[in-house]
């Protein structure tokens, strides 16, 4: 689920169009004189309901009819001409979700703490999400106006959780009747308009494995390439998720799993010429088993979703590694031959070139990396393994502690749902000069975690810097001798993540 800095869309009353948030100086809308909060109703007469809306209907066009409510209760008719092509230089409020009304046995909102933050309970069931962010849909209650929209402004593709095609098993997941349950139709529908599918299924021991599995995934194949791709991913179960009709993941079941997935796999890419499904990262990181090559995900159809993420980090490291260990070289040889010279021409030698302006501090007297990184117990083993590596070639003292999920506890343990307060658990194990935070436990719009610990008030309970930031972008900005700046909600990089 993406999460959204809202509360429940059904405590809102929506007015017709979309809100102008921004205007870009001496830009297109400035010189209409649109404002920040005036609302764009309608375009060429037709309804704007979000900025999907107006980007599709003003797609193209040079001649534009705007009906704008402006935040002063005025009603203007703005009618313009543009250059093809041109931009208006406006920004929107976001897009306030459709809520989900299904009662999945494994949602992961369920397994929330009681004193959560409100947003964590947001359970979106928006095709718009799904087109925008990847989010998936289970389209069980998706209208006929929402599926001519898919259609008619190509929202393409779209995401769907199907995690089983058999419709008494899904509609039991789901906790829904079987009739709001199918949505084969509705597919159908999607398919026969040129609608790729990307389909998830949340594996669910005991319930959509096995047999159901192998169906689902053989129903789903036979729509290639119109279904792009299939997810498999492990149900996660926090702490506080007590319905005992679900049952945990264990090694066994992902060792299993695999063995029957790579029958599957191999005849996929026989018939289909591509590996079709693919298995969450977690599957083979409970199971002890390999991550597999680069050729098996392809293009990475899923990696957001928790596929093929080791993978590709894996192959982005070795490049790392490979750097370092050149620049390394390259540094000893030129060393070496200053010495032999007896003198070092500052202005030529490569030494002194220095890496370009930017809003990034230098590092002063450059001198080892000597820090800790924090991540998930179960990223911990892949990443220690590859950082050792790097000390090996750098010389470097790097510590890659892994951190418990105490906050919700139960399976959880990967790094994007770590919390201000598991960090803090381990403050007394922290070794060396600086500390990383993976970027995602950060809130896209605001700096503070999933238990509500502003990220300014972790950083005063630490004696050294941290930083949140993507691993291989911090220790390639320290060979070019930066770092980032620490954050502070003024300069806080957006961040997605789904569960």
């Amino acid at each position: 689920m993406y999460e959204f800095a809202v509360t429940p869309a059904v405590t809102q009353l929506r007015r017709a169009g979309v809100i102008i948030t921004e205007v870009t100086p001496e830009s297109l809308a400035e010189e209409l004189g649109l404002e920040t909060n005036d609302r764009i109703v309608k375009v060429n007469g037709r309804t704007v309901r979000d900025y999907l809306d107006f980007r599709f209907q003003t797609a193209g066009e040079t001649e534009l009819d705007f009906l704008v409510k402006k935040s002063n209760g005025e009603t203007w008719e703005v009618e313009l001409e543009r250059d093809e092509g041109e931009d208006f230089g406006l920004m929107f409020e976001q897009i306030v979700p459709r809520q989900c009304a299904n009662e999945c046995l494994f949602c992961f909102c369920k397994g929330n703490p009681s004193d959560a933050r409100p947003s964590l309970f947001v359970r979106d069931e928006d095709i718009r999400l799904s087109f925008l962010y990847g989010n998936y849909t289970t389209l069980s209650s998706i209208t006929p106006d929402e599926m001519k929209r898919i259609v008619e402004q190509r929202l393409s593709p779209q995401y769907v959780s199907v995690h089983a095609t058999d419709l008494k098993t899904r509609a039991y997941l789901l906790g829904v009747d079987e009739k709001r349950a199918d949505i084969f139709d509705k597919l159908q529908t999607l398919l026969d308009n040129d609608i790729e599918i990307h389909a998830q299924i949340v594996l669910c021991p005991t319930i959509n494995d096995g047999k159901q599995l192998e169906k689902t995934l053989r129903d789903l194949a036979g729509n290639y390439p119109k279904i792009v791709s299939a997810a498999i991913v492990p149900v996660a179960l926090t702490r506080y998720n007590t319905d005992e009709r679900l049952t945990r993941v264990t090694p066994e079941f992902c060792r299993r799993t695999i063995l029957e997935v790579e029958k599957l796999q191999k005849e996929f890419r026989k018939n289909l010429g591509v590996t079709f499904a693919f298995l969450g990262d977690e599957i083979y990181l409970k199971a002890g088993s390999p991550i597999p090559s680069k050729k098996h995900y392809g293009n990475y159809p899923q990696i957001e979703d928790g596929v093929g993420m080791i993978r590709s980090f894996l192959n982005s490291f070795e490049k790392l590694l490979k750097k370092a260990e050149f620049s390394t070289q390259r540094r000893k040889s030129a060393k070496a031959q200053s010495f032999s010279s007896g003198s070092e021409n500052v202005r030529t030698h490569e030494l002194a070139i220095k890496p370009k302006e930017n809003q990034k501090s230098k590092i002063k007297n450059q001198k080892s990396l000597n820090g800790t990184i924090l991540t998930g117990e179960m990223f911990a083993p892949i990443l220690r393994e590859q950082i050792e590596k790097l000390n090996e070639i750098l010389n470097s003292n790097l510590k890659v502690l892994a951190v418990k999920n105490t906050y919700f506890g139960g399976d959880v343990s990967v790094a994007g749902l770590l919390t201000g307060q598991d960090f803090l658990a381990v403050k007394d194990k922290i070794e060396g000069d600086f500390v990383t935070i993976p970027k995602s436990v950060i809130k896209s719009d605001e700096p503070i975690l999933l238990d509500g610990m502003k990220f300014e008030d972790l950083k005063a309970q630490f004696p050294v810097p941290i930083y949140d930031c993507d691993i291989l972008e911090f220790i390639e900005n320290w060979s070019a001798g930066i770092l980032p700046a620490a954050p502070s909600s003024e300069t806080r990089n957006g961040a997605k993540s789904r569960t």
